[in-house]
């Protein structure tokens, strides 16, 4: 965070705006905010960016590889499919992994580049600022006429002008749910969902009223208070940063002492008169805009204030209203251009790169978090190139003791379920490889067949059996070991066996075998 108390400009100014969000007066109540419509360089490659991005948003659930979707999140069915790879609740360690090694990226990000993703990725700022505020300029105007419509009377205009926007803006929050909720049913159910009566998928209508309802709320009335109340990620700032990270900033040292303008007619330049460095030339009579002293560079319009969107003076340092979406930027440079006077004023820069002039460099803390970093990428990596393509589980039923077969036989009950997470249909073989003389009897049906047809049952005992899972399903079945009297190991013998497929060994399964205490 900038350090005001290191400036010595900046001992007089009153800190107590910091003990509350811009957009909260000391009552509580909510401060609504005009902001004027942004305009300059970095407002249009955030458009382009936000463009691109909102293609793909929309564009990725009509992708689909070998009839499956490239993304899906179902939540309800526990399946997830992340560019064509499938992930079942067995793979929750590689989620697990994967979210630490994403938010280890965040928190480097967050040092090295502050919250630059905040405003020119998130999708919050990309649909409220890129979309809908664009809406809002369209039909209501520029900040000033949006606060006077608001301030008169309800009118034919008043009720026309909000009921269209009201009106386009559930449209495009209809969409925007939808659109969501394709990535957790994914798009053909969600075409199914539309097409029919209500009546036939209540609870997925119900789903799209929701997601629907939400977007509206949060787009048409909270707005920034999801960045500012809800999102956690602007009070991680004050824990992430530091004086060398980059941010959206007012560079104090050339900007204070702040002065106003005034308006002076030019004298027409005499014949050889030379020109004073740094002076604005203009013809007879016409108007130049020059400080009253000699301050710093700032002329104090307030311009980078009315194009906030969160309603924040950045001059005041970094707060966590700030999203560093650059509108302030665009704002100060069109002034600095009239003026006469360098831009980046309010530009990228760190603390440091204001009051020392440094660039930006890696830092010893940078340096730790990107090689942990690496590792927890490298480690992610090597877990998903060695993901087999089954994941069994071998577990005894519970509540269950074993059997006595016969008088020199135990038999014990288990649960077997495999997950194919192949595209095909994978016959495996397993096989009970300790002790050696153990011997399989699957019971029941192979409850995970669409069609219900059972597993090769053998209802007596072998060493192996064979059966065909289904493409991308989970497989349970039923099944007995026995094993002789004279195999046991006391009251726990150690139980192995391998699933094979195509002849390759593909997991490897641990259990345990309860039988009667005996004395050796």
């Amino acid at each position: 965070m900038i350090d005001l108390k290191d400036v010595e400009a900046y001992e007089h100014i009153d800190q107590s705006f910091r003990d509350s969000v811009s957009t909260i007066d000391q009552k509580g109540k909510r401060v609504w905010i005009y902001p004027k419509k942004p305009d300059g360089v970095l407002y249009k490659w955030r458009t382009y960016l936000s463009f691109l991005l909102l293609a793909i948003l929309f564009g990725l659930p009509f992708i689909k590889v070998n009839g499956e979707p490239l993304v899906l999140f179902n939540i309800l069915e526990r399946r997830f499919i992340i560019f064509g790879l499938h992930f079942y609740p067995q793979d929750f360690h590689l989620f697990g992994l994967t979210m630490v090694t994403f938010i280890l990226f965040i928190v480097l990000f967050t040092v090295a580049f502050g919250r630059l993703f905040c405003g020119w990725a998130c999708p919050q700022t990309i649909f409220m600022e890129m979309v809908f505020r664009k809406i809002e300029y369209w039909i209501e105007g520029d900040g000033n006429d949006q606060r006077k419509l608001n301030a008169m009377p309800w009118n034919a205009e008043k009720i026309r002008k909000k009921g269209l926007k009201l009106t386009i803006f559930y449209a495009i929050s209809f969409l925007i749910g939808n659109t969501f909720l394709s990535y957790i049913i994914g798009i053909d159910q969600l075409k199914d969902i539309i097409t029919s009566p209500p009546s036939e998928h209540l609870s997925g209508f119900i789903g799209m009223l929701i997601f629907s309802g939400v977007f509206f709320f949060v787009f048409t009335y909270f707005r920034e208070q999801v960045c500012l109340v809800v999102c956690p990620y602007g009070r991680l700032q004050g824990v992430l940063l530091d004086k060398d990270s980059i941010v959206v900033a007012y560079d104090f040292v050339r900007g204070e002492p702040r002065g106003k303008l005034r308006k002076q007619k030019s004298p027409a330049p005499t014949a050889g008169a030379t020109a004073n460095a740094g002076a604005i030339h203009l013809n007879a009579g016409e108007e130049a805009l020059l400080h009253e002293t000699q301050p710093g560079d700032c002329i104090d319009c307030g311009l980078c204030v009315r194009v906030c969107p969160t309603g924040i003076d950045i001059r005041n340092g970094t707060q966590l209203e700030c999203v560093n979406c650059t509108a302030c930027i665009d704002a100060c440079n069109a002034i600095m251009e009239r003026v006469d006077k360098p831009k980046g004023l309010i530009r990228y820069a760190s603390y440091n790169g204001i009051v020392n002039n440094t660039k930006f460099h890696f830092t010893p803390r940078i340096v730790a978090y990107s090689a942990i970093l690496v590792l927890m990428v490298l480690l992610v990596s090597f877990l998903l190139y060695n993901r087999g393509d089954v994941e069994a589980t071998l577990l005894r039923t519970p509540g269950t003791l074993f059997q006595m077969v016969d008088s020199a036989t135990v038999s014990n009950l288990y649960n077997l379920q495999m997950v194919n997470k192949t595209k095909d249909e994978l016959p495996v073989t397993v096989k009970v490889v300790s002790p050696e003389n153990a011997k399989l009897r699957i019971v029941g049906k192979n409850t995970a067949n669409a069609d219900g047809s059972a597993a090769e049952a053998s209802a007596a005992a072998t060493s192996e059996v064979s059966f065909t899972l289904n493409t991308q399903g989970t497989t349970e079945n039923v099944l007995f070991i026995d094993l002789p009297k004279s195999s046991l190991k006391g009251r726990n013998t150690p139980v192995k066996m391998e699933i094979y497929s195509n002849n390759q060994k593909i997991e490897a399964l641990k259990s345990n075998f309860i039988g009667p205490f005996v004395i050796k």
